[in-house]
């Protein structure tokens, strides 16, 4: 039977050349390698949440209207500059897994830093208010969820009375809805009359944002309570909304005047105290994210 990764194998021969898609982004899928039997089904996950981001970005392609047919669009050229561009983007979110609360949620629980990454997914809408500077408005959305059981420790084996493992289940849901100042480092195209505008192939960006992050962590299962041992069936939970601050930079690619791919690495800062059931403690919201968007003109 053929692993995750010779499946990826098949999926970069068999993309189609014209499809437009990234061949570096096929690329680093393929590189995936799978880990330890134990981390085997989160492997399976990441692997099945970028495949679909492949898919669904190579399908699109072949949707677009060629440049010659599309409203507003000549062959090369669109008949006055853009004003509002509007993207989707989905990707992987990287969380570093600090503060008090992860901390001892990777010290408790069979559980690593890695468990707290997730696919990212989410639209922009980006208006024109200079030639080089957007503002834009997004959305992102992203969730990992990962079982564990509880470690040996000092005062217990990590197993109940009849000898099995004590299992629970962690989530980690983040929903930043952000403002930003997107600068381009050179001119994005150039009108050549008074009714057409030719788009660039590329133009880097580097940005700058904050709003609000929407979060919630959740762990439900079986725990073992201090210091009487006993096992008990519970759900811990914190959520609220947070300030949160971001930096990024990218590159805008065009495949017609009026579409294009939005590639962009962002971090993102934030952090919040956590409810009761966590003593209150800190709760890390910061994390890199990598994306691929698509993109039109309008």
């Amino acid at each position: 039977s053929r692993s995750p990764v010779d499946g990826w194998g098949i999926l970069a021969e068999n993309v189609p050349s014209e499809s437009g898609m990234p061949l570096a982004l096929i690329a680093a899928v393929a590189s995936v390698e799978p880990g330890n039997e134990s981390g085997r089904g989160l492997l399976i996950g990441h692997l099945s949440r970028a495949r679909t981001t492949v898919f669904l970005l190579t399908a699109t392609l072949p949707l677009l209207p060629a440049p010659t047919s599309a409203q507003g669009s000549g062959p090369g050229f669109l008949f006055k500059q853009p004003g509002v561009q509007v993207a989707f983007h989905g990707g992987y979110a990287g969380a570093p897994a600090g503060g008090d609360v992860l901390n001892r949620a990777l010290d408790d629980f069979t559980l690593s830093k890695r468990d707290f990454d997730a696919s990212s997914w989410g639209p922009e809408v980006a208006f024109r208010w200079s030639e080089r500077l957007d503002i834009a408005l997004d959305v992102r959305f992203s969730r990992s969820q990962t079982g564990s059981q509880s470690r040996p420790s000092e005062s217990h084996f990590g197993v109940d009375l009849d000898g099995l493992p004590i299992l629970q289940t962690t989530t980690l849901s983040r929903v930043p809805v952000t403002v930003s100042a997107k600068f381009y480092l050179r001119d994005r195209g150039r009108a050549v009359s008074q009714f057409a505008w030719i788009p660039d192939k590329w133009a880097p960006f580097v940005g700058v944002g904050g709003g609000l992050q929407w979060y919630e962590f959740k762990q439900e299962g079986y725990f073992v309570e201090e210091p009487s041992l006993d096992i008990l069936n519970l759900t811990l939970k914190s959520n609220g909304t947070v300030p949160t601050g971001h930096i990024f930079a990218g590159v805008d690619v065009s495949i017609s005047p009026r579409f294009l791919w939005t590639l962009e690495g962002r971090y993102a800062r934030g952090g919040a105290e956590a409810g009761p059931a966590f003593n209150f403690d800190n709760l890390d919201l910061s994390g890199f994210q990598a994306t691929i968007g698509l993109a039109a003109r309008f």
